[in-house]
């Protein structure tokens, strides 16, 4: 890969960890002025300006660490870019796995225990 090719498409989605959902949602729609697109109660998604704005619950799963915010990055493809990541000294945060429709997530800690996530979205374009 050319040092100038960057597997790495741009920022796309933005999710914030909250211990409560629902007080969360009612938040960030007065504070973003905006109504979610997607409401479940495992994920809130709001489109903010065409990128994605999402609440998800803080997991408390003993020896994991999922922080309190979880940028993705787009990538074309999510396996490759996963791959690449572990073999340059990147250790499995989630691997790749499909969260509806044709949308893939995956993460890894980078060697200075940051998340970086990818995403695949076939869908997204840019504002």
């Amino acid at each position: 890969m050319n040092i100038n090719e960057s597997p790495m498409l741009g920022l796309r989605t933005i999710v914030y960890m909250v211990d409560d959902l629902v007080k969360a949602k009612v938040w960030y729609m007065k504070a973003f002025n905006a109504e979610p697109y997607f409401d479940t109660p495992y994920y809130i998604g709001f489109d903010i300006g065409g990128f994605e704005l999402g609440l998800h619950p803080k997991e408390k799963v003993a020896g994991t660490d999922q922080g309190t915010v979880l940028s993705y990055w787009g990538v074309e493809d999510i396996h490759e870019v996963y791959n690449t990541l572990i073999a340059l000294g990147a250790t499995e945060h989630e691997r790749p796995n499909n969260v509806g429709e044709d949308i893939m997530v995956a993460s890894v800690y980078d060697p200075w225990k940051n998340i970086i996530g990818i995403i695949y979205n076939p869908d997204f374009k840019l504002p």
